[in-house]
């Protein structure tokens, strides 16, 4: 049983796998500090010195005013749209970074030849048969040369 699990992870593909997770963490990591710490700072302060993260709805109609740590140092329950606008930022920059790779990556792989012919369609069953016949073996009817 070891033997197989070792010959199971030791597959490329495998190995593979597991170099694109921990990548794709690390990545993760770089865009969600790009956005709470680059993008976000400078839009806030053109919409009027806005922190997106304390942007929070209370679901009390008491703590309406208090900020997203007044709401959590009051054990208040908020909706924190703040966050899940920076989370929606962060997910469109690693879609779009995705998006460039595969676009990348198709561009430099090489085309595969296309498949030469080798069938063909009977013009009354509607089976395919091969390329040379001159009867359908289907449905036995003969067909013109091709």
């Amino acid at each position: 049983m070891w033997k197989e699990f070792k010959t199971f992870i030791m597959r490329g593909n495998v190995l593979d796998m597991a170099v694109g997770i921990i990548i794709g963490a690390a990545f993760g990591k770089i865009v969600t500090s790009l956005v709470n710490d680059m993008i976000m700072p400078p839009i806030g302060m053109i919409i009027g010195k806005v922190n997106f993260s304390d942007l929070v709805l209370p679901l009390s109609w008491e703590h309406l005013r208090d900020t997203a740590a007044q709401a959590k140092a009051d054990h208040v329950v908020t909706i924190n749209y703040g966050n899940f606008l920076n989370t929606v930022i962060e997910f469109l920059i690693v879609a779009f970074a995705v998006f460039l790779l595969i676009k990348w990556v198709n561009r430099i792989m090489p085309k595969a030849p296309a498949a030469p012919v080798t069938t063909k369609e009977c013009n009354y069953c509607k089976m395919t048969i091969p390329l040379a016949a001159t009867r359908c073996p289907n449905c036995t009817s003969q067909l013109s040369p091709a």
